[in-house]
């Protein structure tokens, strides 16, 4: 008796074919979601940073010398110590746990530190209490912000990979740097238009804070609903992370992120979190605060052109080439702001313009660059950590730079707050300068690489030094979605070629 069986390798049903295909266009669907509601929280993250400008200046209004500079940085630096917590925690925590648990609970301890920031009392009514509350609430709040950056980051880069794989520079950046300063301009907007409705100090305030509440909140529920990406269901490292090995292949490219992310925080937060006061100080004798929040409005505004205009050039130019421009050019400016500070003073409108411009090249360059860098540089199962490790070294930049700023104009001016002012533009735009050289010389570019390619990269390199590959997600593990389809196939096949006796 003969048996001939028919091995076809490539027989595929075409109900099989309609289900492969269904199954791609529900996970790019999936993709394109996970990338948009990712990102979108990030707008709390800008605004909660931003904001903070202007409620100095109506604490400055309603407490005067009771709140004090040490006060003003003490609560300004909590934040900045939450999120170096967050960053480094919530790092790890979407490597080793998932991308989706880290979201939901950054989501919430950001709904929850805002919401308590805008509730914030001292008891019996003491100022100094008051102030001591939103240093805690407000640490909590950077616990939630911090996690959101590497969760986010990490989420929107796999997705974005999967979207547009040939400008996923470009909707990276537009999902979450560009995201995070319309944050910085709604941080203006909203204490500004309260301002106009004539509400008291108080109301501006606490309403500014409660604002951050919601944009966590909208996307709560579609947080809930995501899914871990596929290309981190297969590259996650579960057990035994070889942290020893991953610093031999990759401590050049951390040095990088982490150090430009130090310079451009250093930088670009100190003179964010006080440009109100800086304005409010150059802007004449007593400004109102509608006075002031206005041009802090047009201050901020000019970080969209920048992060618009970072985002087109980062496919195209590179990431790398991007990154260095801006910091070079924000650099030359902040010498020339710095020697003709008091020039630009005299013409105040120019100054704002020219303070804004410095501001927006810092976008175009490594605001918008070094979040991107850091999500595609380093594998999959070691994306959230790298990044979170990088961008917490930049917030402790962004801490330094806080802690620094006001006794630095002091020492700087002898007295002088614009000749101090003058001299630390020159003193940060060192720094541009620096940051540009550390790019240049140890941040790769991978614009032109996908996302899988590191990952292939990182398992033959451990897998050439006796790692055990079998550590890492199961990438041949079937869903339920394939091994349907497969079971199409079998019985598509054995009805076109049975096994004959």
């Amino acid at each position: 008796m003969k048996h001939e069986v028919h091995t076809d390798q490539h027989v595929i049903s075409p109900e099989g074919d309609q289900k492969q295909a269904a199954k791609k266009e529900k996970s790019r669907l999936s993709a394109i979601f996970t990338v948009i509601f990712s990102g979108f929280a990030l707008l709390s993250d800008g605004y909660q940073i931003g904001v903070l400008s202007l409620i100095n200046v109506c604490f400055n209004k309603i407490y005067g010398d009771q709140f004090t500079p040490e006060m003003s940085t003490r609560i300004g630096n909590s934040l900045f110590v939450g999120c170096i917590l967050g960053q480094i925690g919530f790092g790890f925590i979407c490597d080793r746990v998932g991308r989706k648990v880290g979201l939901m609970l950054t989501t919430l301890l950001v709904i929850l530190g805002a919401a308590l920031c805008a509730g914030a009392y001292g008891a019996g009514g003491s100022v100094e209490g008051l102030f001591w509350a939103l240093t805690i609430y407000r640490g909590i709040l950077g616990v939630g912000v911090g996690g959101e950056y590497p969760c986010s980051s990490a989420s929107a880069s796999e997705a974005a990979d999967v979207v547009m794989p040939g400008r996923r520079g470009m909707l990276f950046v537009f999902v979450t740097n560009f995201v995070i300063d319309s944050g910085f301009v709604l941080s203006a907007l909203v204490p500004l238009i309260l301002a106009l409705a004539g509400c008291s100090y108080e109301v501006i305030w606490r309403t500014s804070f409660a604002f951050g509440v919601l944009p966590p909140l909208s996307v709560m529920y579609f947080r809930f609903k995501m899914d871990n990406s596929d290309i981190f269901q297969k590259n996650a490292i579960k057990k035994k992370v070889p942290y020893g090995l991953i610093l031999q292949r990759y401590w050049k490219y951390l040095l990088g992120t982490a150090g430009s992310w130090f310079f451009y925080n250093f930088i670009s937060y100190p003179f964010g979190i006080f440009a109100g006061t800086i304005i409010d100080q150059s802007g004449g004798e007593n400004p109102s605060f509608v006075h002031t929040a206005q041009w802090m409005l047009l201050l901020n505004f000019f970080y969209l052109p920048g992060s618009i205009s970072g985002a087109l050039a980062s496919d195209k130019l590179g990431r790398k080439r991007t990154m260095t421009l801006g910091f070079f050019m924000q650099g030359i400016l902040g010498i020339l702001m710095g020697v003709f500070y008091k020039d630009l003073l005299n013409k105040f409108p120019l100054f704002v313009v020219v303070y804004g411009v410095f501001m927006a090249f810092g976008e175009f360059g490594p605001g918008d660059m070094l979040g991107l860098v850091s999500a595609e540089i380093y594998p999959t199962a070691i994306r959230g950590t790298a990044y979170g490790w990088s961008a917490a070294i930049g917030k402790f930049g962004a801490f330094v730079g806080t802690t620094a700023f006001k006794p630095a104009v002091a020492a700087l001016g002898g007295g002088d707050a614009d000749k101090g002012q003058a001299r630390v533009f020159i003193l940060a735009s060192g720094l541009a300068l620096l940051g540009s050289i550390f790019t240049w010389c140890l941040i790769p570019d991978y614009s032109k690489r996908n996302l899988h390619e590191e990952d292939e990269d990182f398992r033959r390199f451990l897998e050439s030094k006796g790692y055990d590959l079998s550590n890492f997600g199961a990438p041949s593990a079937p869903t339920a979605a394939d091994l349907e389809t497969a079971d199409s196939d079998v019985a598509f096949a054995d009805e076109k070629h049975p096994t004959k006796a």
